[in-house]
């Protein structure tokens, strides 16, 4: 039998034990890793990919597509949700919030159900995935999208529950968008259903070596993100 009060408990228990450690290392990384200028370079690369493989129609189009997805996610959960089911962020939650470790003060807003910060990574990785068709790719997404997810847990200011809902309307945004996508390429009679069989480009049409590119900073800002923390923490 379905029994909300025993979910809400146990995620209460789960987030416990998931959240924070007593090293002030980590503490960092979570916090570099959570902030949206450390991954700057990664757009900005992601941008310079889309416009080197597209023309410009359809680039614009995917400009538009992914602001979209954005647009969703971010609508869905932090517009509709928070303030609809109005649940405390454990670090603003009467019942626990001098319970769960609080890193620098960070609290954040009041309410947390659903993450936008799960439901953006799992909207732009799920679109991305679609769109660019490469299995190292779309694993290391995954990876990045988790370890995203988990820094919210971390830092507590999400609960486990939260960043459930929140990947749940990311996967689910992305996949809209991307078929909308597909839908509107073959309306404008765009180039965005290709299939191609190539050692050299992706099944959609992308450069295997721009892909590698990606791969190289996105796992180069994984590398970075310790040496920075580590930086901060020399610092005080």
């Amino acid at each position: 039998m379905f029994d909300l009060d025993k979910i809400i408990e146990f995620d209460k228990h789960l987030l416990l034990t998931l959240n924070g450690s007593d090293s002030l290392f980590w503490d960092g990384c979570m916090t570099v890793y959570t902030t949206m200028i450390v991954w700057m370079p990664l757009a900005v690369l992601l941008l310079y990919v889309l416009i080197k493989n597209n023309n410009i129609r359809t680039f614009m189009l995917l400009v538009v597509i992914i602001t979209l997805v954005f647009v969703m996610t971010d609508g869905i959960t932090s517009t509709f949700c928070k303030p609809f089911f109005e649940r405390w962020r454990p670090t603003r939650d009467p019942e626990l919030m001098y319970l769960v470790d609080v890193v620098n003060g960070y609290r954040c807003a009041s309410y947390g159900f659903m993450s936008s910060h799960a439901a953006n990574s799992f909207g732009i990785a799920t679109f991305i995935m679609l769109l660019m068709r490469n299995r190292a790719l779309s694993v290391s997404l995954v990876i990045w999208a988790l370890i995203n997810c988990y820094s919210r847990i971390y830092l507590g200011v999400h609960y486990p529950g939260d960043i459930i809902g929140g990947t749940i309307v990311g996967i689910l945004s992305g996949i809209l968008m991307y078929r909308l996508y597909i839908y509107l390429c073959k309306k404008m009679r765009l180039a965005g259903s290709r299939d191609w069989i190539s050692t050299q480009y992706t099944k959609s049409g992308y450069l295997v070596s721009d892909i590698h590119l990606i791969l190289v900073v996105l796992y180069g800002t994984f590398a970075a993100i310790p040496v920075i923390a580590f930086l901060v923490l020399q610092q005080h």
